[in-house]
């Protein structure tokens, strides 16, 4: 009974319905599509920073995680003293100049150095670094730029040529001559983070702790922990940021059907009237609006789910690599019970007034 009433109340005005369902769902795209972001973000960093192939990350102490860390506070004398360290297979410095917070960076690289700590780089197009001002992009980055390998990109402001579009998921996706990067930066001698290869990953720990006690004044870690440290739980900004989204959403999913329907129930007054001389009580009143609230709360969410699909294909369409989007199907649950907690909220006050009319002069309303 509740529900068939339900039913025919959403069809009678399917205008102001749509627009409910269409207000909340705006919300729910906006938290999907931010926690696609900050996972796809944190996922791409930690995929590139683990195909280096290194085991050991040793960075100044000022450091902050992250892949897009810019700046180059080591002197490149210490890639030589680790190096020579027990354990240490191979020490590779490189140095990083932020292009596009918070995804992109241009590392500067020793190429040897890289092809044999990680294998080397897979060549989509064109070939390896061979010239000071040649460059290496990743498969999305030359999407996002429409560029191929052989063309001309610029960048600090300085014209690159386009050597290799390279496959993606290793060190960066912007790279150029380590050497070329320093003067630009005028930080010649200088590298922003050193990695190193160990002759057996077992010796991990022991080498970790080896390190620091040879540089205390410098921050090392193991590649595993390196890369756990890019997990959004580590960034307080984003969780801020995030809550903040999560209660403007609630505020609109409470705000939406609080006026939606109140709405409702100034136009079913003579309906409640009728309900309630036919021996309704308060109690079904208030069921029947709040039923209403939840429907369009999984609608809402159903099209915010839809819509962040949209929202994640305009991304991956028009900056791939600015803003690794993923989809993250935990937080669907969560959605949905952040849009239903905002619909049932804001339909207590026109439900508790519903179910207060008085059936004679409900009866009597025109």
């Amino acid at each position: 009974m509740t529900t068939r009433l339900v039913v025919e109340n959403i069809k009678h005005k399917p205008m102001r319905t749509l627009l409910s369902i269409l207000l909340m769902g705006v919300p729910v795209t906006l938290i999907l599509s931010l926690v696609g972001i900050s996972e796809g973000l944190s996922a791409d960093a930690q995929n590139r920073a683990r195909g280096i192939g290194a085991d050991v990350v040793v960075r100044g102490s000022t450091a902050s995680a992250g892949l897009s860390y810019s700046g180059a506070s080591i002197s490149e004398k210490l890639v030589d003293k680790l190096q020579e360290q027990p354990h240490v297979k191979l020490a590779m410095g490189v140095i990083v100049h932020s292009i596009d917070f918070p995804a992109l960076s241009m590392m500067g690289v020793d190429l040897p150095a890289f092809n044999a700590m990680s294998g080397g780089f897979t060549y989509q197009e064109g070939g390896p670094l061979q010239g000071p001002y040649d460059i290496l992009i990743d498969r999305l980055y030359a999407d996002q730029k429409k560029t191929h390998a052989g063309s001309t990109l610029r960048l600090l402001n300085q014209d690159w040529h386009v050597a290799g579009i390279i496959e993606g998921g290793k060190l960066a996706r912007i790279v150029v001559t380590k050497a070329t990067l320093q003067e630009l930066d005028a930080a010649t001698g200088k590298v922003s983070v050193i990695y190193v290869k160990l002759d057996d990953p077992a010796n991990t720990d022991a080498v970790v702790r080896q390190l620091r006690e040879l540089l205390p004044n410098f921050d090392v870690n193991s590649m595993e922990y390196y890369t756990s440290m890019f997990a959004v739980t580590n960034y307080g900004t984003v969780k801020v940021f995030t809550y903040v989204v999560i209660g403007i959403g609630v505020v609109i999913g409470f705000a939406v059907v609080c006026l939606s329907m109140y709405m409702a129930v100034l136009q079913r007054t003579r309906e409640i009237g009728i309900l309630k001389s036919l021996g309704a009580s308060k109690t079904f009143i208030l069921r029947i609006v709040l039923t209403e609230a939840a429907l369009l709360g999984i609608g809402g969410t159903i099209l915010g789910i839809l819509m962040s699909y949209a929202a994640c294909w305009a991304i991956r369409t028009f900056v791939p690599a600015s803003f690794p989007m993923i989809i993250v199907h935990a937080w669907w649950p969560k959605a949905l019970l952040i849009t239903f907690l905002g619909a049932e909220m804001g339909a207590i006050y026109p439900g508790l007034s519903a179910a207060s009319h008085d059936a004679i002069e409900a009866l009597a309303y025109e």
